[in-house]
């Protein structure tokens, strides 16, 4: 479910903060881009847990870069048997329990160890930046960051960065009271040196030839003025995406705004009320994901983000339709 609702959230963007700023420290911001680079440009290979609340998962990634791009294998170890391979943009991801494979372009959603945009611009508007004492991670030497934000409508981040290839070994978001919501941490890694292409390749292969395709992921959603609007948006986040989304099994379009600091994004879905149905009003969450669902309008909104819950509360009391 992590992993479904975190493919929605797309990190890019960001803007001026309504707010006193100053200056950054180069060297730490250079560890930023360095950080953000490392993750798309390095071999590697090892094990790495999430934890968010009392749950801990665990996963397996191997990642290569050789001429003709990215390559990547995700596999996860505990609960149902799942693998994703990545072959730039190309996501294939084989569901054994289902023996479905799924075939979709990839979203610029995030995903360990590249949690951090390409430019850093935005980012670093909207959250200060210190660099702390090193620490040892996994049996690396790491630089310590911390991303301080600078208003309460986003979390705190921490990163533990390998000294010698900026990769992000790990990384925790913490709340409002600075307490962890989420972490990704390696257990295990190797860092750089061949990958045998081999070690990419599924282990289901040979039995998903007789498997279901799905590629209903696949068809690229259609930008477009939705005719909802937020009035009052959070300082620091700006519209990067507003577009009608196609889903199985609905026969109207999906409304999708996209917001975003920088780091942290916010999706608003909008749709009719189903006819009859019952609508399950107010704010939930899943680790450091809220999500707050009203409905306007004889439509549905829910809005989720790995924000504080004021932030996604603040954005959906404020959608309206304008009209188009």
């Amino acid at each position: 479910m992590k992993h479904l609702l975190a493919a929605l959230l797309l990190g890019l963007g960001g803007v001026q903060v309504a707010v006193a700023q100053t200056a950054q420290p180069p060297d730490a911001v250079e560890w930023l881009q360095k950080i953000a680079n490392a993750a798309r440009q390095l071999n590697y290979s090892g094990t790495f847990i999430y934890q968010y609340g009392n749950r801990v998962e665990t996963s397996r990634i191997i990642h290569m870069v050789d001429a003709s791009g990215e390559h990547e294998k995700l596999e996860t170890l505990d609960g149902s048997p799942r693998e994703v391979i990545r072959n730039n943009d190309e996501v294939k991801c084989f569901l054994p329990d289902t023996k479905t494979v799924k075939v979709e372009k990839r979203t610029r959603a995030k995903s360990f160890p590249a949690l951090l945009p390409q430019q850093l611009s935005a980012l670093t508007e909207n959250y200060a930046v210190r660099k702390m004492e090193p620490e040892r991670i996994a049996g690396y030497d790491c630089q310590v960051i911390i991303l301080e934000p600078r208003d309460g409508m986003r979390y705190g981040h921490k990163l533990w960065a390998d000294a010698g290839s900026g990769l992000l070994l790990k990384a925790t978001m913490l709340d409002e009271k600075g307490q962890v919501v989420e972490q990704f941490a390696f257990t295990e890694l190797r860092i750089g040196g061949p990958i045998d292409r081999e070690a990419l390749k599924p282990k289901f292969a040979g039995a998903a030839a007789e498997w279901r395709e799905d590629r209903s992921g696949a068809p690229a959603p259609v930008s477009a003025d939705t005719g909802w609007s937020v009035k009052s948006i959070p300082p620091g986040f700006r519209k990067v995406t507003e577009l009608k989304r196609s889903t199985a099994g609905r026969t109207v379009p999906v409304s999708h705004i996209v917001y975003s600091d920088g780091l942290a994004a916010v999706s608003v879905f909008i749709e009719p009320l189903p006819a009859g149905g019952r609508l399950r009003q107010g704010l939930s969450n899943q680790g450091a994901i809220n999500v707050y669902t009203r409905s306007v309008s004889d439509h549905t909104v829910t809005v989720l983000g790995e924000t504080p819950a004021a932030t996604v509360m603040q954005i959906g009391n404020s959608v309206s339709f304008r009209g188009k």
